[in-house]
């Protein structure tokens, strides 16, 4: 038993130096998500934002209706439909960079969740945070920044730190443009060893390492920010 394991081991990462695909495509999932997270968070926050003024107080006729349609589309269709357009049509004619595209196709998917997570958070805080803000002379901008993101970003931070966790899982389906990632590492090394167990195994034992480190660092935050308000 022992043997036949040694024996899986060495034939599925050892030959060839095939475990150099799961390493390389483990890069390529955590640079594809970092820059996802950053797009998403600045488009999702800007998205909200636009979105919480207009619900309060019906500005940015406009711009709500340009977010209104952005977050339809985005989250109406499919992630990998999504992944498909951004490669093959709308970044063909300017780039082949495979990590940009992802991170752009990413991003944009998960700044439309985002959009809508915070959103909630700054809905949930009273109305009169916002006057007594207004009250005391702050502008629109520093109502929002000082008083009611603050308080937002606390009550959001769980579902903001799942839906990141459900964005590094989504990078699994990146392979299908040609880039490899952790999960088309996996499979290429099945197709080489013609064993699934261990490269599969393996991949999901890396995703969820990841997953429990992401958990783990939001607990941290979640516990630091509980001693803050105390």
């Amino acid at each position: 038993m022992i043997e036949s394991l040694k024996n899986q081991f060495y034939n599925n990462f050892i030959v060839e130096d095939r475990y150099l695909w799961l390493v390389d495509g483990l890069k390529t999932t955590l640079t594809i998500t970092v820059f996802a997270v950053v797009i998403g968070i600045i488009l999702g926050f800007l998205v909200a934002i636009i979105r919480s003024a207009h619900d309060k107080s019906g500005s940015f006729k406009i711009l709500n209706v340009i977010c209104r349609i952005y977050l339809t589309v985005i989250r109406g269709t499919p992630t990998m439909i999504q992944v498909l357009i951004m490669n093959f049509i709308i970044l063909a004619p300017i780039t082949s960079n495979k990590i940009l595209i992802g991170s752009l196709a990413f991003g944009l998917n998960s700044g439309a969740y985002v959009a809508e997570i915070v959103r909630s958070g700054i809905m949930s805080i009273d109305l009169g945070q916002t006057e007594a803000g207004r009250s005391l002379g702050l502008n629109f901008t520093q109502t929002m920044s000082l008083i009611v993101m603050p308080q937002a970003f606390k009550n959001v931070l769980p579902a903001l730190v799942n839906e990141f966790i459900v964005l590094l899982k989504e990078t699994s389906i990146i392979g299908t443009i040609g880039i490899m990632d952790l999960t088309k590492g996996a499979t290429l090394i099945q197709s080489r060893s013609f064993s699934p167990y261990l490269p599969l195994l393996s991949a999901a034992a890396i995703y969820l390492i990841l997953v429990l480190i992401l958990t783990f660092l939001m607990n941290k935050l979640e516990r630091r920010l509980r001693t803050s308000e105390r």
